[in-house]
């Protein structure tokens, strides 16, 4: 995409991040502690060492890139020698900071597949938050999220199946991680999950259908809670709703305002939007972004009807 002939970049999650290195996060990053007994948690560093290292032995022979990593919510401190100083007059070595979340990709370009015009490449995601840990109370084993599935390089989107997604991943040391990240790379099928996206080009919604959708997906949110547990379960939001509607009809690569559009535009459509996430909500979504989808072309072509509310 460009404006003004300036190119746009595009990440595989915006909302509320930025775009560090894994030296910033070494470097000018404190790693906090569980509070009772001093012990360090697994640091993001860490973490994302851990899997490029898991990744690279796995994939031996293939070629992994260098980590993207996104961080969100950053917490800021000062050493204790200065805990009285004014604000206005702390020096950068007076300083500490780390980020709450980190959000991180790596590409294994090499592995890759083409779907109607869109090329995809093998990606492994990996999220750690701290506020999904207890960093008030003794130490016990940290919390990851981990998802291995492909990335759509035209949007940067990441297509995630719940096979490919390990939504606690608990560990207490490295070799602990290592074993666990492994465990999901083999249980990763990944000619099912291309040939399940394949389909996704085969079945259309016409624009009544795709306005029935969007309308009962915002239906949903307020329905009873005793109505909600008859339904499949929708994590996209109203305002990521709204930005699917606006892409059917502005976005360049998946819009199709006045025709027809296929499952797999509009599997986009709905990835796109998850990109809006917060990090600790942003997997979550993805996953549930690749649930809708296939649930929505099941009860298109008639082989289950778990999803036929939506489109009723």
């Amino acid at each position: 995409m460009r404006v003004n002939n300036v190119k746009l970049t595009k990440h595989f999650i915006e909302a509320n991040t930025v775009e560090v290195t894994l030296d910033q996060l070494k470097n000018d990053c404190i790693t906090p502690v569980f509070a009772k007994d001093n012990e360090l948690t697994l640091s993001h560093p860490l973490f994302i060492e851990t899997v490029g290292e898991a990744t690279k032995d796995f994939f031996r022979g293939e070629q992994v890139e260098s980590p993207i990593i996104r961080c969100s919510h950053i917490i800021k401190g000062r050493i204790p020698s200065v805990i009285h100083k004014p604000a206005n007059q702390l020096l950068e070595s007076d300083k500490t900071q780390y980020f709450e979340r980190c959000a991180f990709s790596i590409d294994v370009p090499t592995i890759y597949q083409d779907i109607n015009g869109n090329r995809l490449y093998l990606s492994i995601v990996g999220v750690r938050a701290y506020n999904r840990q207890n960093l008030f109370s003794k130490k016990v084993p940290d919390i990851f999220q981990l998802a291995i599935g492909f990335k759509n390089t035209v949007c940067c989107n990441l297509c995630i199946f719940t096979d490919g997604y390990k939504a606690e991943l608990r560990a207490s040391n490295t070799n602990e991680l290592y074993k666990q990240i492994l465990d999901l790379y083999h249980g990763f099928n990944p000619a099912k999950q291309i040939h399940l996206m394949q389909q996704l080009c085969n079945s259309y919604l016409s624009e009544h259908q795709f306005c029935q959708i969007i309308g009962k997906a915002r239906l949903w949110q307020l329905l009873p809670l005793r109505l909600q547990r008859n339904i499949p379960q929708l994590l996209i939001t109203d305002t990521q709703l709204n930005n699917v509607a606006k892409s059917y009809i502005n976005d360049e690569d998946f819009g199709s305002y006045g025709n027809d559009i296929d499952l797999w535009k509009f599997y986009n459509l709905l990835n796109g939007s998850t990109k809006s996430s917060y990090i600790d909500s942003f997997l979550d979504r993805t996953v549930n972004a690749t649930e809708i989808a296939l649930g929505i072309n099941a009860a298109l072509i008639g082989t289950d009807d778990k999803y036929k509310w939506f489109i009723e």
